[in-house]
């Protein structure tokens, strides 16, 4: 017999099981062609949305490509996605993740965009045993900020991208080539993502001691603070030449204007999850060229989709040819949830069983357009690593371009510029 989840248990049992027989001929499994629904939950609006920003881009071409339906064990699929939006809100978060499940009845659940959203999502998805792909968190956030245990894992939740010790060495890998000082100013909010870079045991601490660095770490911030001046003043009282951390844009934005009020002049300043976005380096204004971050997805990189064939470079020259903005870097880690998904509905052995498709996505191993995904090679249970580099925002022509300066952890993605000091 087959599982069927909590959520199914609860619609399909008690009063349900009354007008069952009159339902026989409308369930999807005596339908001439039957539809497989995936949720998704993405921040697309608040101080998170600019992770959403492709969203309509990408769901569009998704939707179009779904279209023609998927093909599982010779009989074809039709693929129906319902996107839900968190608000940047871990609550709003889990409450449409609950609706999609209980409500919506998705087969699957994908979401993406910090832990504010990643982890309620995958909440509400191992509690209700639906299938769940999450990515856009680094997995030490995702995986002990929900509780891991890495020798058990969780049954349905699964994760791909890269970690801290990856971020940790590509910000290492940058600015030892840069000959500057060794004392670094740390700005963590409190936070899933804040604590967790922050972290004395498994942050930033330890491998930027054991580098040679002195970490000034003043203490969490709220998060959407109006006031650096702690911190600030901490940073130029331990001459501090670098400053990193994680940050939404707004606070960078406050961070960035009192420095420069006070007189901090740091000469490389590279700082996760606020930098990604052109629209805000766009909205520094001169201040925000120079500055750095990590980068997990560009037209560079020399990846393909297995879902269609694009490019990398195809796929963000198309986006700016449609939307008249410049490619951001979650467009590659939204089209590759969507590819996921296209390879777990074909491989499955029953659409209609939830464990048939859990064990369809950890036996995954394709090809995406953000490099390889195969749950098989960990670093923990339900994780899996993608590759990440390093840049720095460059003025190109009249606009800027977001330049990989420091390919060192992941050689096969192409230098497209050199690390400059902030003047």
């Amino acid at each position: 017999m087959k599982r069927l989840s909590t959520r199914r248990q609860f619609i399909r049992t008690g009063a349900a099981v009354l007008a069952a027989p009159a339902l026989l001929s409308a369930t999807r499994a005596y339908a001439a062609t039957p539809t497989f629904k995936v949720g998704h939950v993405s921040p697309r609006t608040g101080p998170l949305a600019g992770f959403a920003e492709a969203d309509d881009y990408i769901l569009k071409a998704i939707t179009q490509k779904f279209g023609a339906g998927v093909e599982n064990n010779g009989k074809a699929w039709n693929i129906e996605v319902i996107s839900k939006d968190s608000q940047s809100n871990p609550n709003r978060a889990a409450e449409v993740a609950s609706e999609l499940i209980l409500s919506d009845e998705v087969d699957i659940i994908v979401a993406a965009s910090t832990p504010d959203t990643v982890n309620p999502v995958a909440d509400q998805a191992e509690i209700n045993e639906v299938p769940c792909i999450t990515t856009d968190c680094p997995w030490q956030p995702y995986f002990f900020g929900r509780g891991g245990n890495p020798g058990e894992g969780f049954e349905s939740t699964y994760h791909f991208f890269w970690g801290l010790e990856d971020v940790i060495g590509v910000f290492l890998a940058m600015w030892g080539s840069a000959g500057v000082g060794k004392n670094v100013g740390g700005l963590f909010p409190n936070d899933a993502d804040g604590n967790a870079w922050g972290d004395a045991e498994l942050g930033l601490p330890k491998p930027l001691a054991a580098a040679g660095y002195s970490l000034t770490d003043p203490g969490r911030y709220q998060p959407m603070s109006d006031d650096f001046t702690n911190q600030i003043a901490a940073f130029k009282d331990a001459g501090c030449e670098i400053v990193t951390g994680n940050m939404i844009p707004p606070d960078f934005g406050t961070f960035w204007a009192q420095a420069a009020q006070q007189g901090f002049n740091p000469k490389i300043v590279t700082i996760g999850k606020a930098l990604l976005f052109p629209s805000v380096i766009e909205g520094l204004g001169d201040r925000g060229i120079g500055l750095s971050s990590e980068v997990w997805w560009s037209p560079a990189h020399p990846f393909a989709s297995s879902l269609t064939g694009t490019s990398a470079a195809d796929l963000a020259n198309g986006y700016t040819a449609e939307t008249g903005r410049a490619w951001t870097q979650p467009i590659g880690f939204k089209h590759a949830l969507f590819e996921v998904v296209a390879d777990v509905v074909a491989r499955s052995e029953d659409l209609e069983d939830p464990a048939a498709n859990i064990a369809a996505i950890a036996g995954t191993n394709i090809q995406s357009i953000v490099g390889p995904i195969n749950w098989a090679n960990g670093p923990v249970k339900n994780v899996t690593k993608t590759p990440l580099v390093a840049g720095q925002w460059q003025k190109q022509g009249d606009g800027i371009d977001l330049k990989i300066v420091t390919n060192e952890t992941a050689p096969d993605i192409p230098l497209t510029g050199e690390l400059m000091l902030l003047s």
